[in-house]
């Protein structure tokens, strides 16, 4: 018994050095840990409160492992550090600003509402898009069900007139006899495709082209353009007004906007602002950011206030965000309706069709 629970203990210490703090759970751990340092409780008291009252063993470990670090006399951010898929990036380098500035409760809280509103958004995103996958996935399986299962009764029973079927219904016939007899072929292509897809996307010019594509798309490609704009936005706000050096804000904000576009535009900036440049005007040359983004950045760096600005165009850029994803909720429950209809209404009037026209057909026989 004592082996076995020594055994588990080294499977979950082993685990937690690679353990993958949700978003959602790091933006709780990092409220309360703000609102125990504005309580005026020390660092150490604080993770070993949050340690005790967490649920999940292996945040557990990480928890104690860092509260350990620091008693050794090791600063806060060199200890999460040790933990990047805990801890991501953002936190550590604002936890970085804030010991160096003595006000790490304040930014900690600033970082807690970042987080906050990056998993509010994530959240309605993903709860408009269940609506339709749900559909899509339940219309597949449906129509599945009617070509392998419903057809071939139509069609043994079709066979006994001897004539020559309407052309719709003798599709569906043949489509039903190919996946009955393919399906496993089908299924093997479609998952190498997924395997393929997914390896050309992890190189460099995949990457280019799924997100030049996924901006560019149909549909969505607005609303996850207007994502990115209010993530760069953000990310950029909070950090410059927590005191992070702006070069290393930009490495930062590349770093966690998952796309190529802002990768490059973060390392134009760079390089214009190291040789005395201002951001304006790289962004002003980069088509990937809309005219108004670029007056608003300029117009708070004239103000001294460029922090405020990227604010203010990342909370209009959350408020178009929510206006796309009721307006794209509200546009595909209807295309939905009207998709399932066509589809099964199609397929149960092909397979009707022979009876429709069942005297014509009868008369073959004769």
């Amino acid at each position: 018994m004592a082996a076995q629970a020594l055994a588990k203990q080294k499977a979950l210490e082993k685990k937690a050095k690679t353990y993958k703090l949700p978003l959602g759970e790091l933006a709780l751990f990092t409220q309360q840990i703000a609102s125990l340092l504005q309580a005026g409780l020390p660092l150490v008291q604080c993770l070993e409160a949050l340690q005790d009252q967490t649920e999940d063993a292996c945040f557990r470990i990480v928890i104690r492992d860092v509260r350990g670090d620091i008693s050794q006399g090791n600063s806060f951010s060199s200890a999460v550090k040790k933990f990047p898929n805990a801890f991501n990036n953002l936190f550590c380098s604002m936890v970085e600003a804030g010991e160096a500035s003595g006000g790490l409760a304040e930014i900690l809280m600033k970082v807690a509402g970042y987080f906050e509103s990056t998993v509010k958004l994530t959240k309605k995103v993903k709860s408009a898009m269940t609506y339709p996958i749900a559909v899509i996935g339940l219309a597949f399986a449906l129509v599945n069900v009617l070509l392998i299962f419903v057809i071939p009764v139509f069609a043994a029973m079709f066979a006994d007139f001897g004539a020559k079927l309407p052309a719709p219904t003798q599709f569906l016939i043949d489509l039903s006899n190919f996946l009955k007899t393919w399906w496993w072929a089908l299924g093997a292509a479609g998952y190498g495709f997924w395997f393929g897809l997914n390896k050309f996307t992890a190189t460099p010019n995949g990457r280019r082209t799924k997100d030049k594509f996924l901006v560019k798309a149909p549909i969505f490609g607005n609303l996850v353009h207007k994502i990115a704009l209010s993530r760069f936005c953000r990310t950029y706000a909070t950090l410059i007004r927590s005191g992070v050096p702006i070069l290393r804000t930009l490495e930062i904000v590349s770093a966690s906007s998952g796309m190529v576009q802002i990768e490059d535009a973060c390392e134009e900036v760079a390089k214009h602002v190291s040789q005395g440049g201002q951001v304006s005007e790289v962004l002003a040359a980069n088509e990937f950011f809309p005219p108004m983004m670029k007056h608003m950045v300029k117009a708070g760096e004239s103000t001294g206030n460029v922090d405020g600005m990227m604010n203010k165009i990342a909370d209009f850029y959350d408020v178009e965000c929510e206006a796309t994803v009721a307006a794209l909720t509200s546009l595909i429950e209807p295309m939905l309706i009207v998709f399932l209809g066509v589809v099964v209404g199609g397929i149960v009037m092909a397979m009707f069709l022979p009876i429709f026209q069942l005297g014509a057909v009868a008369g073959g026989m004769s």
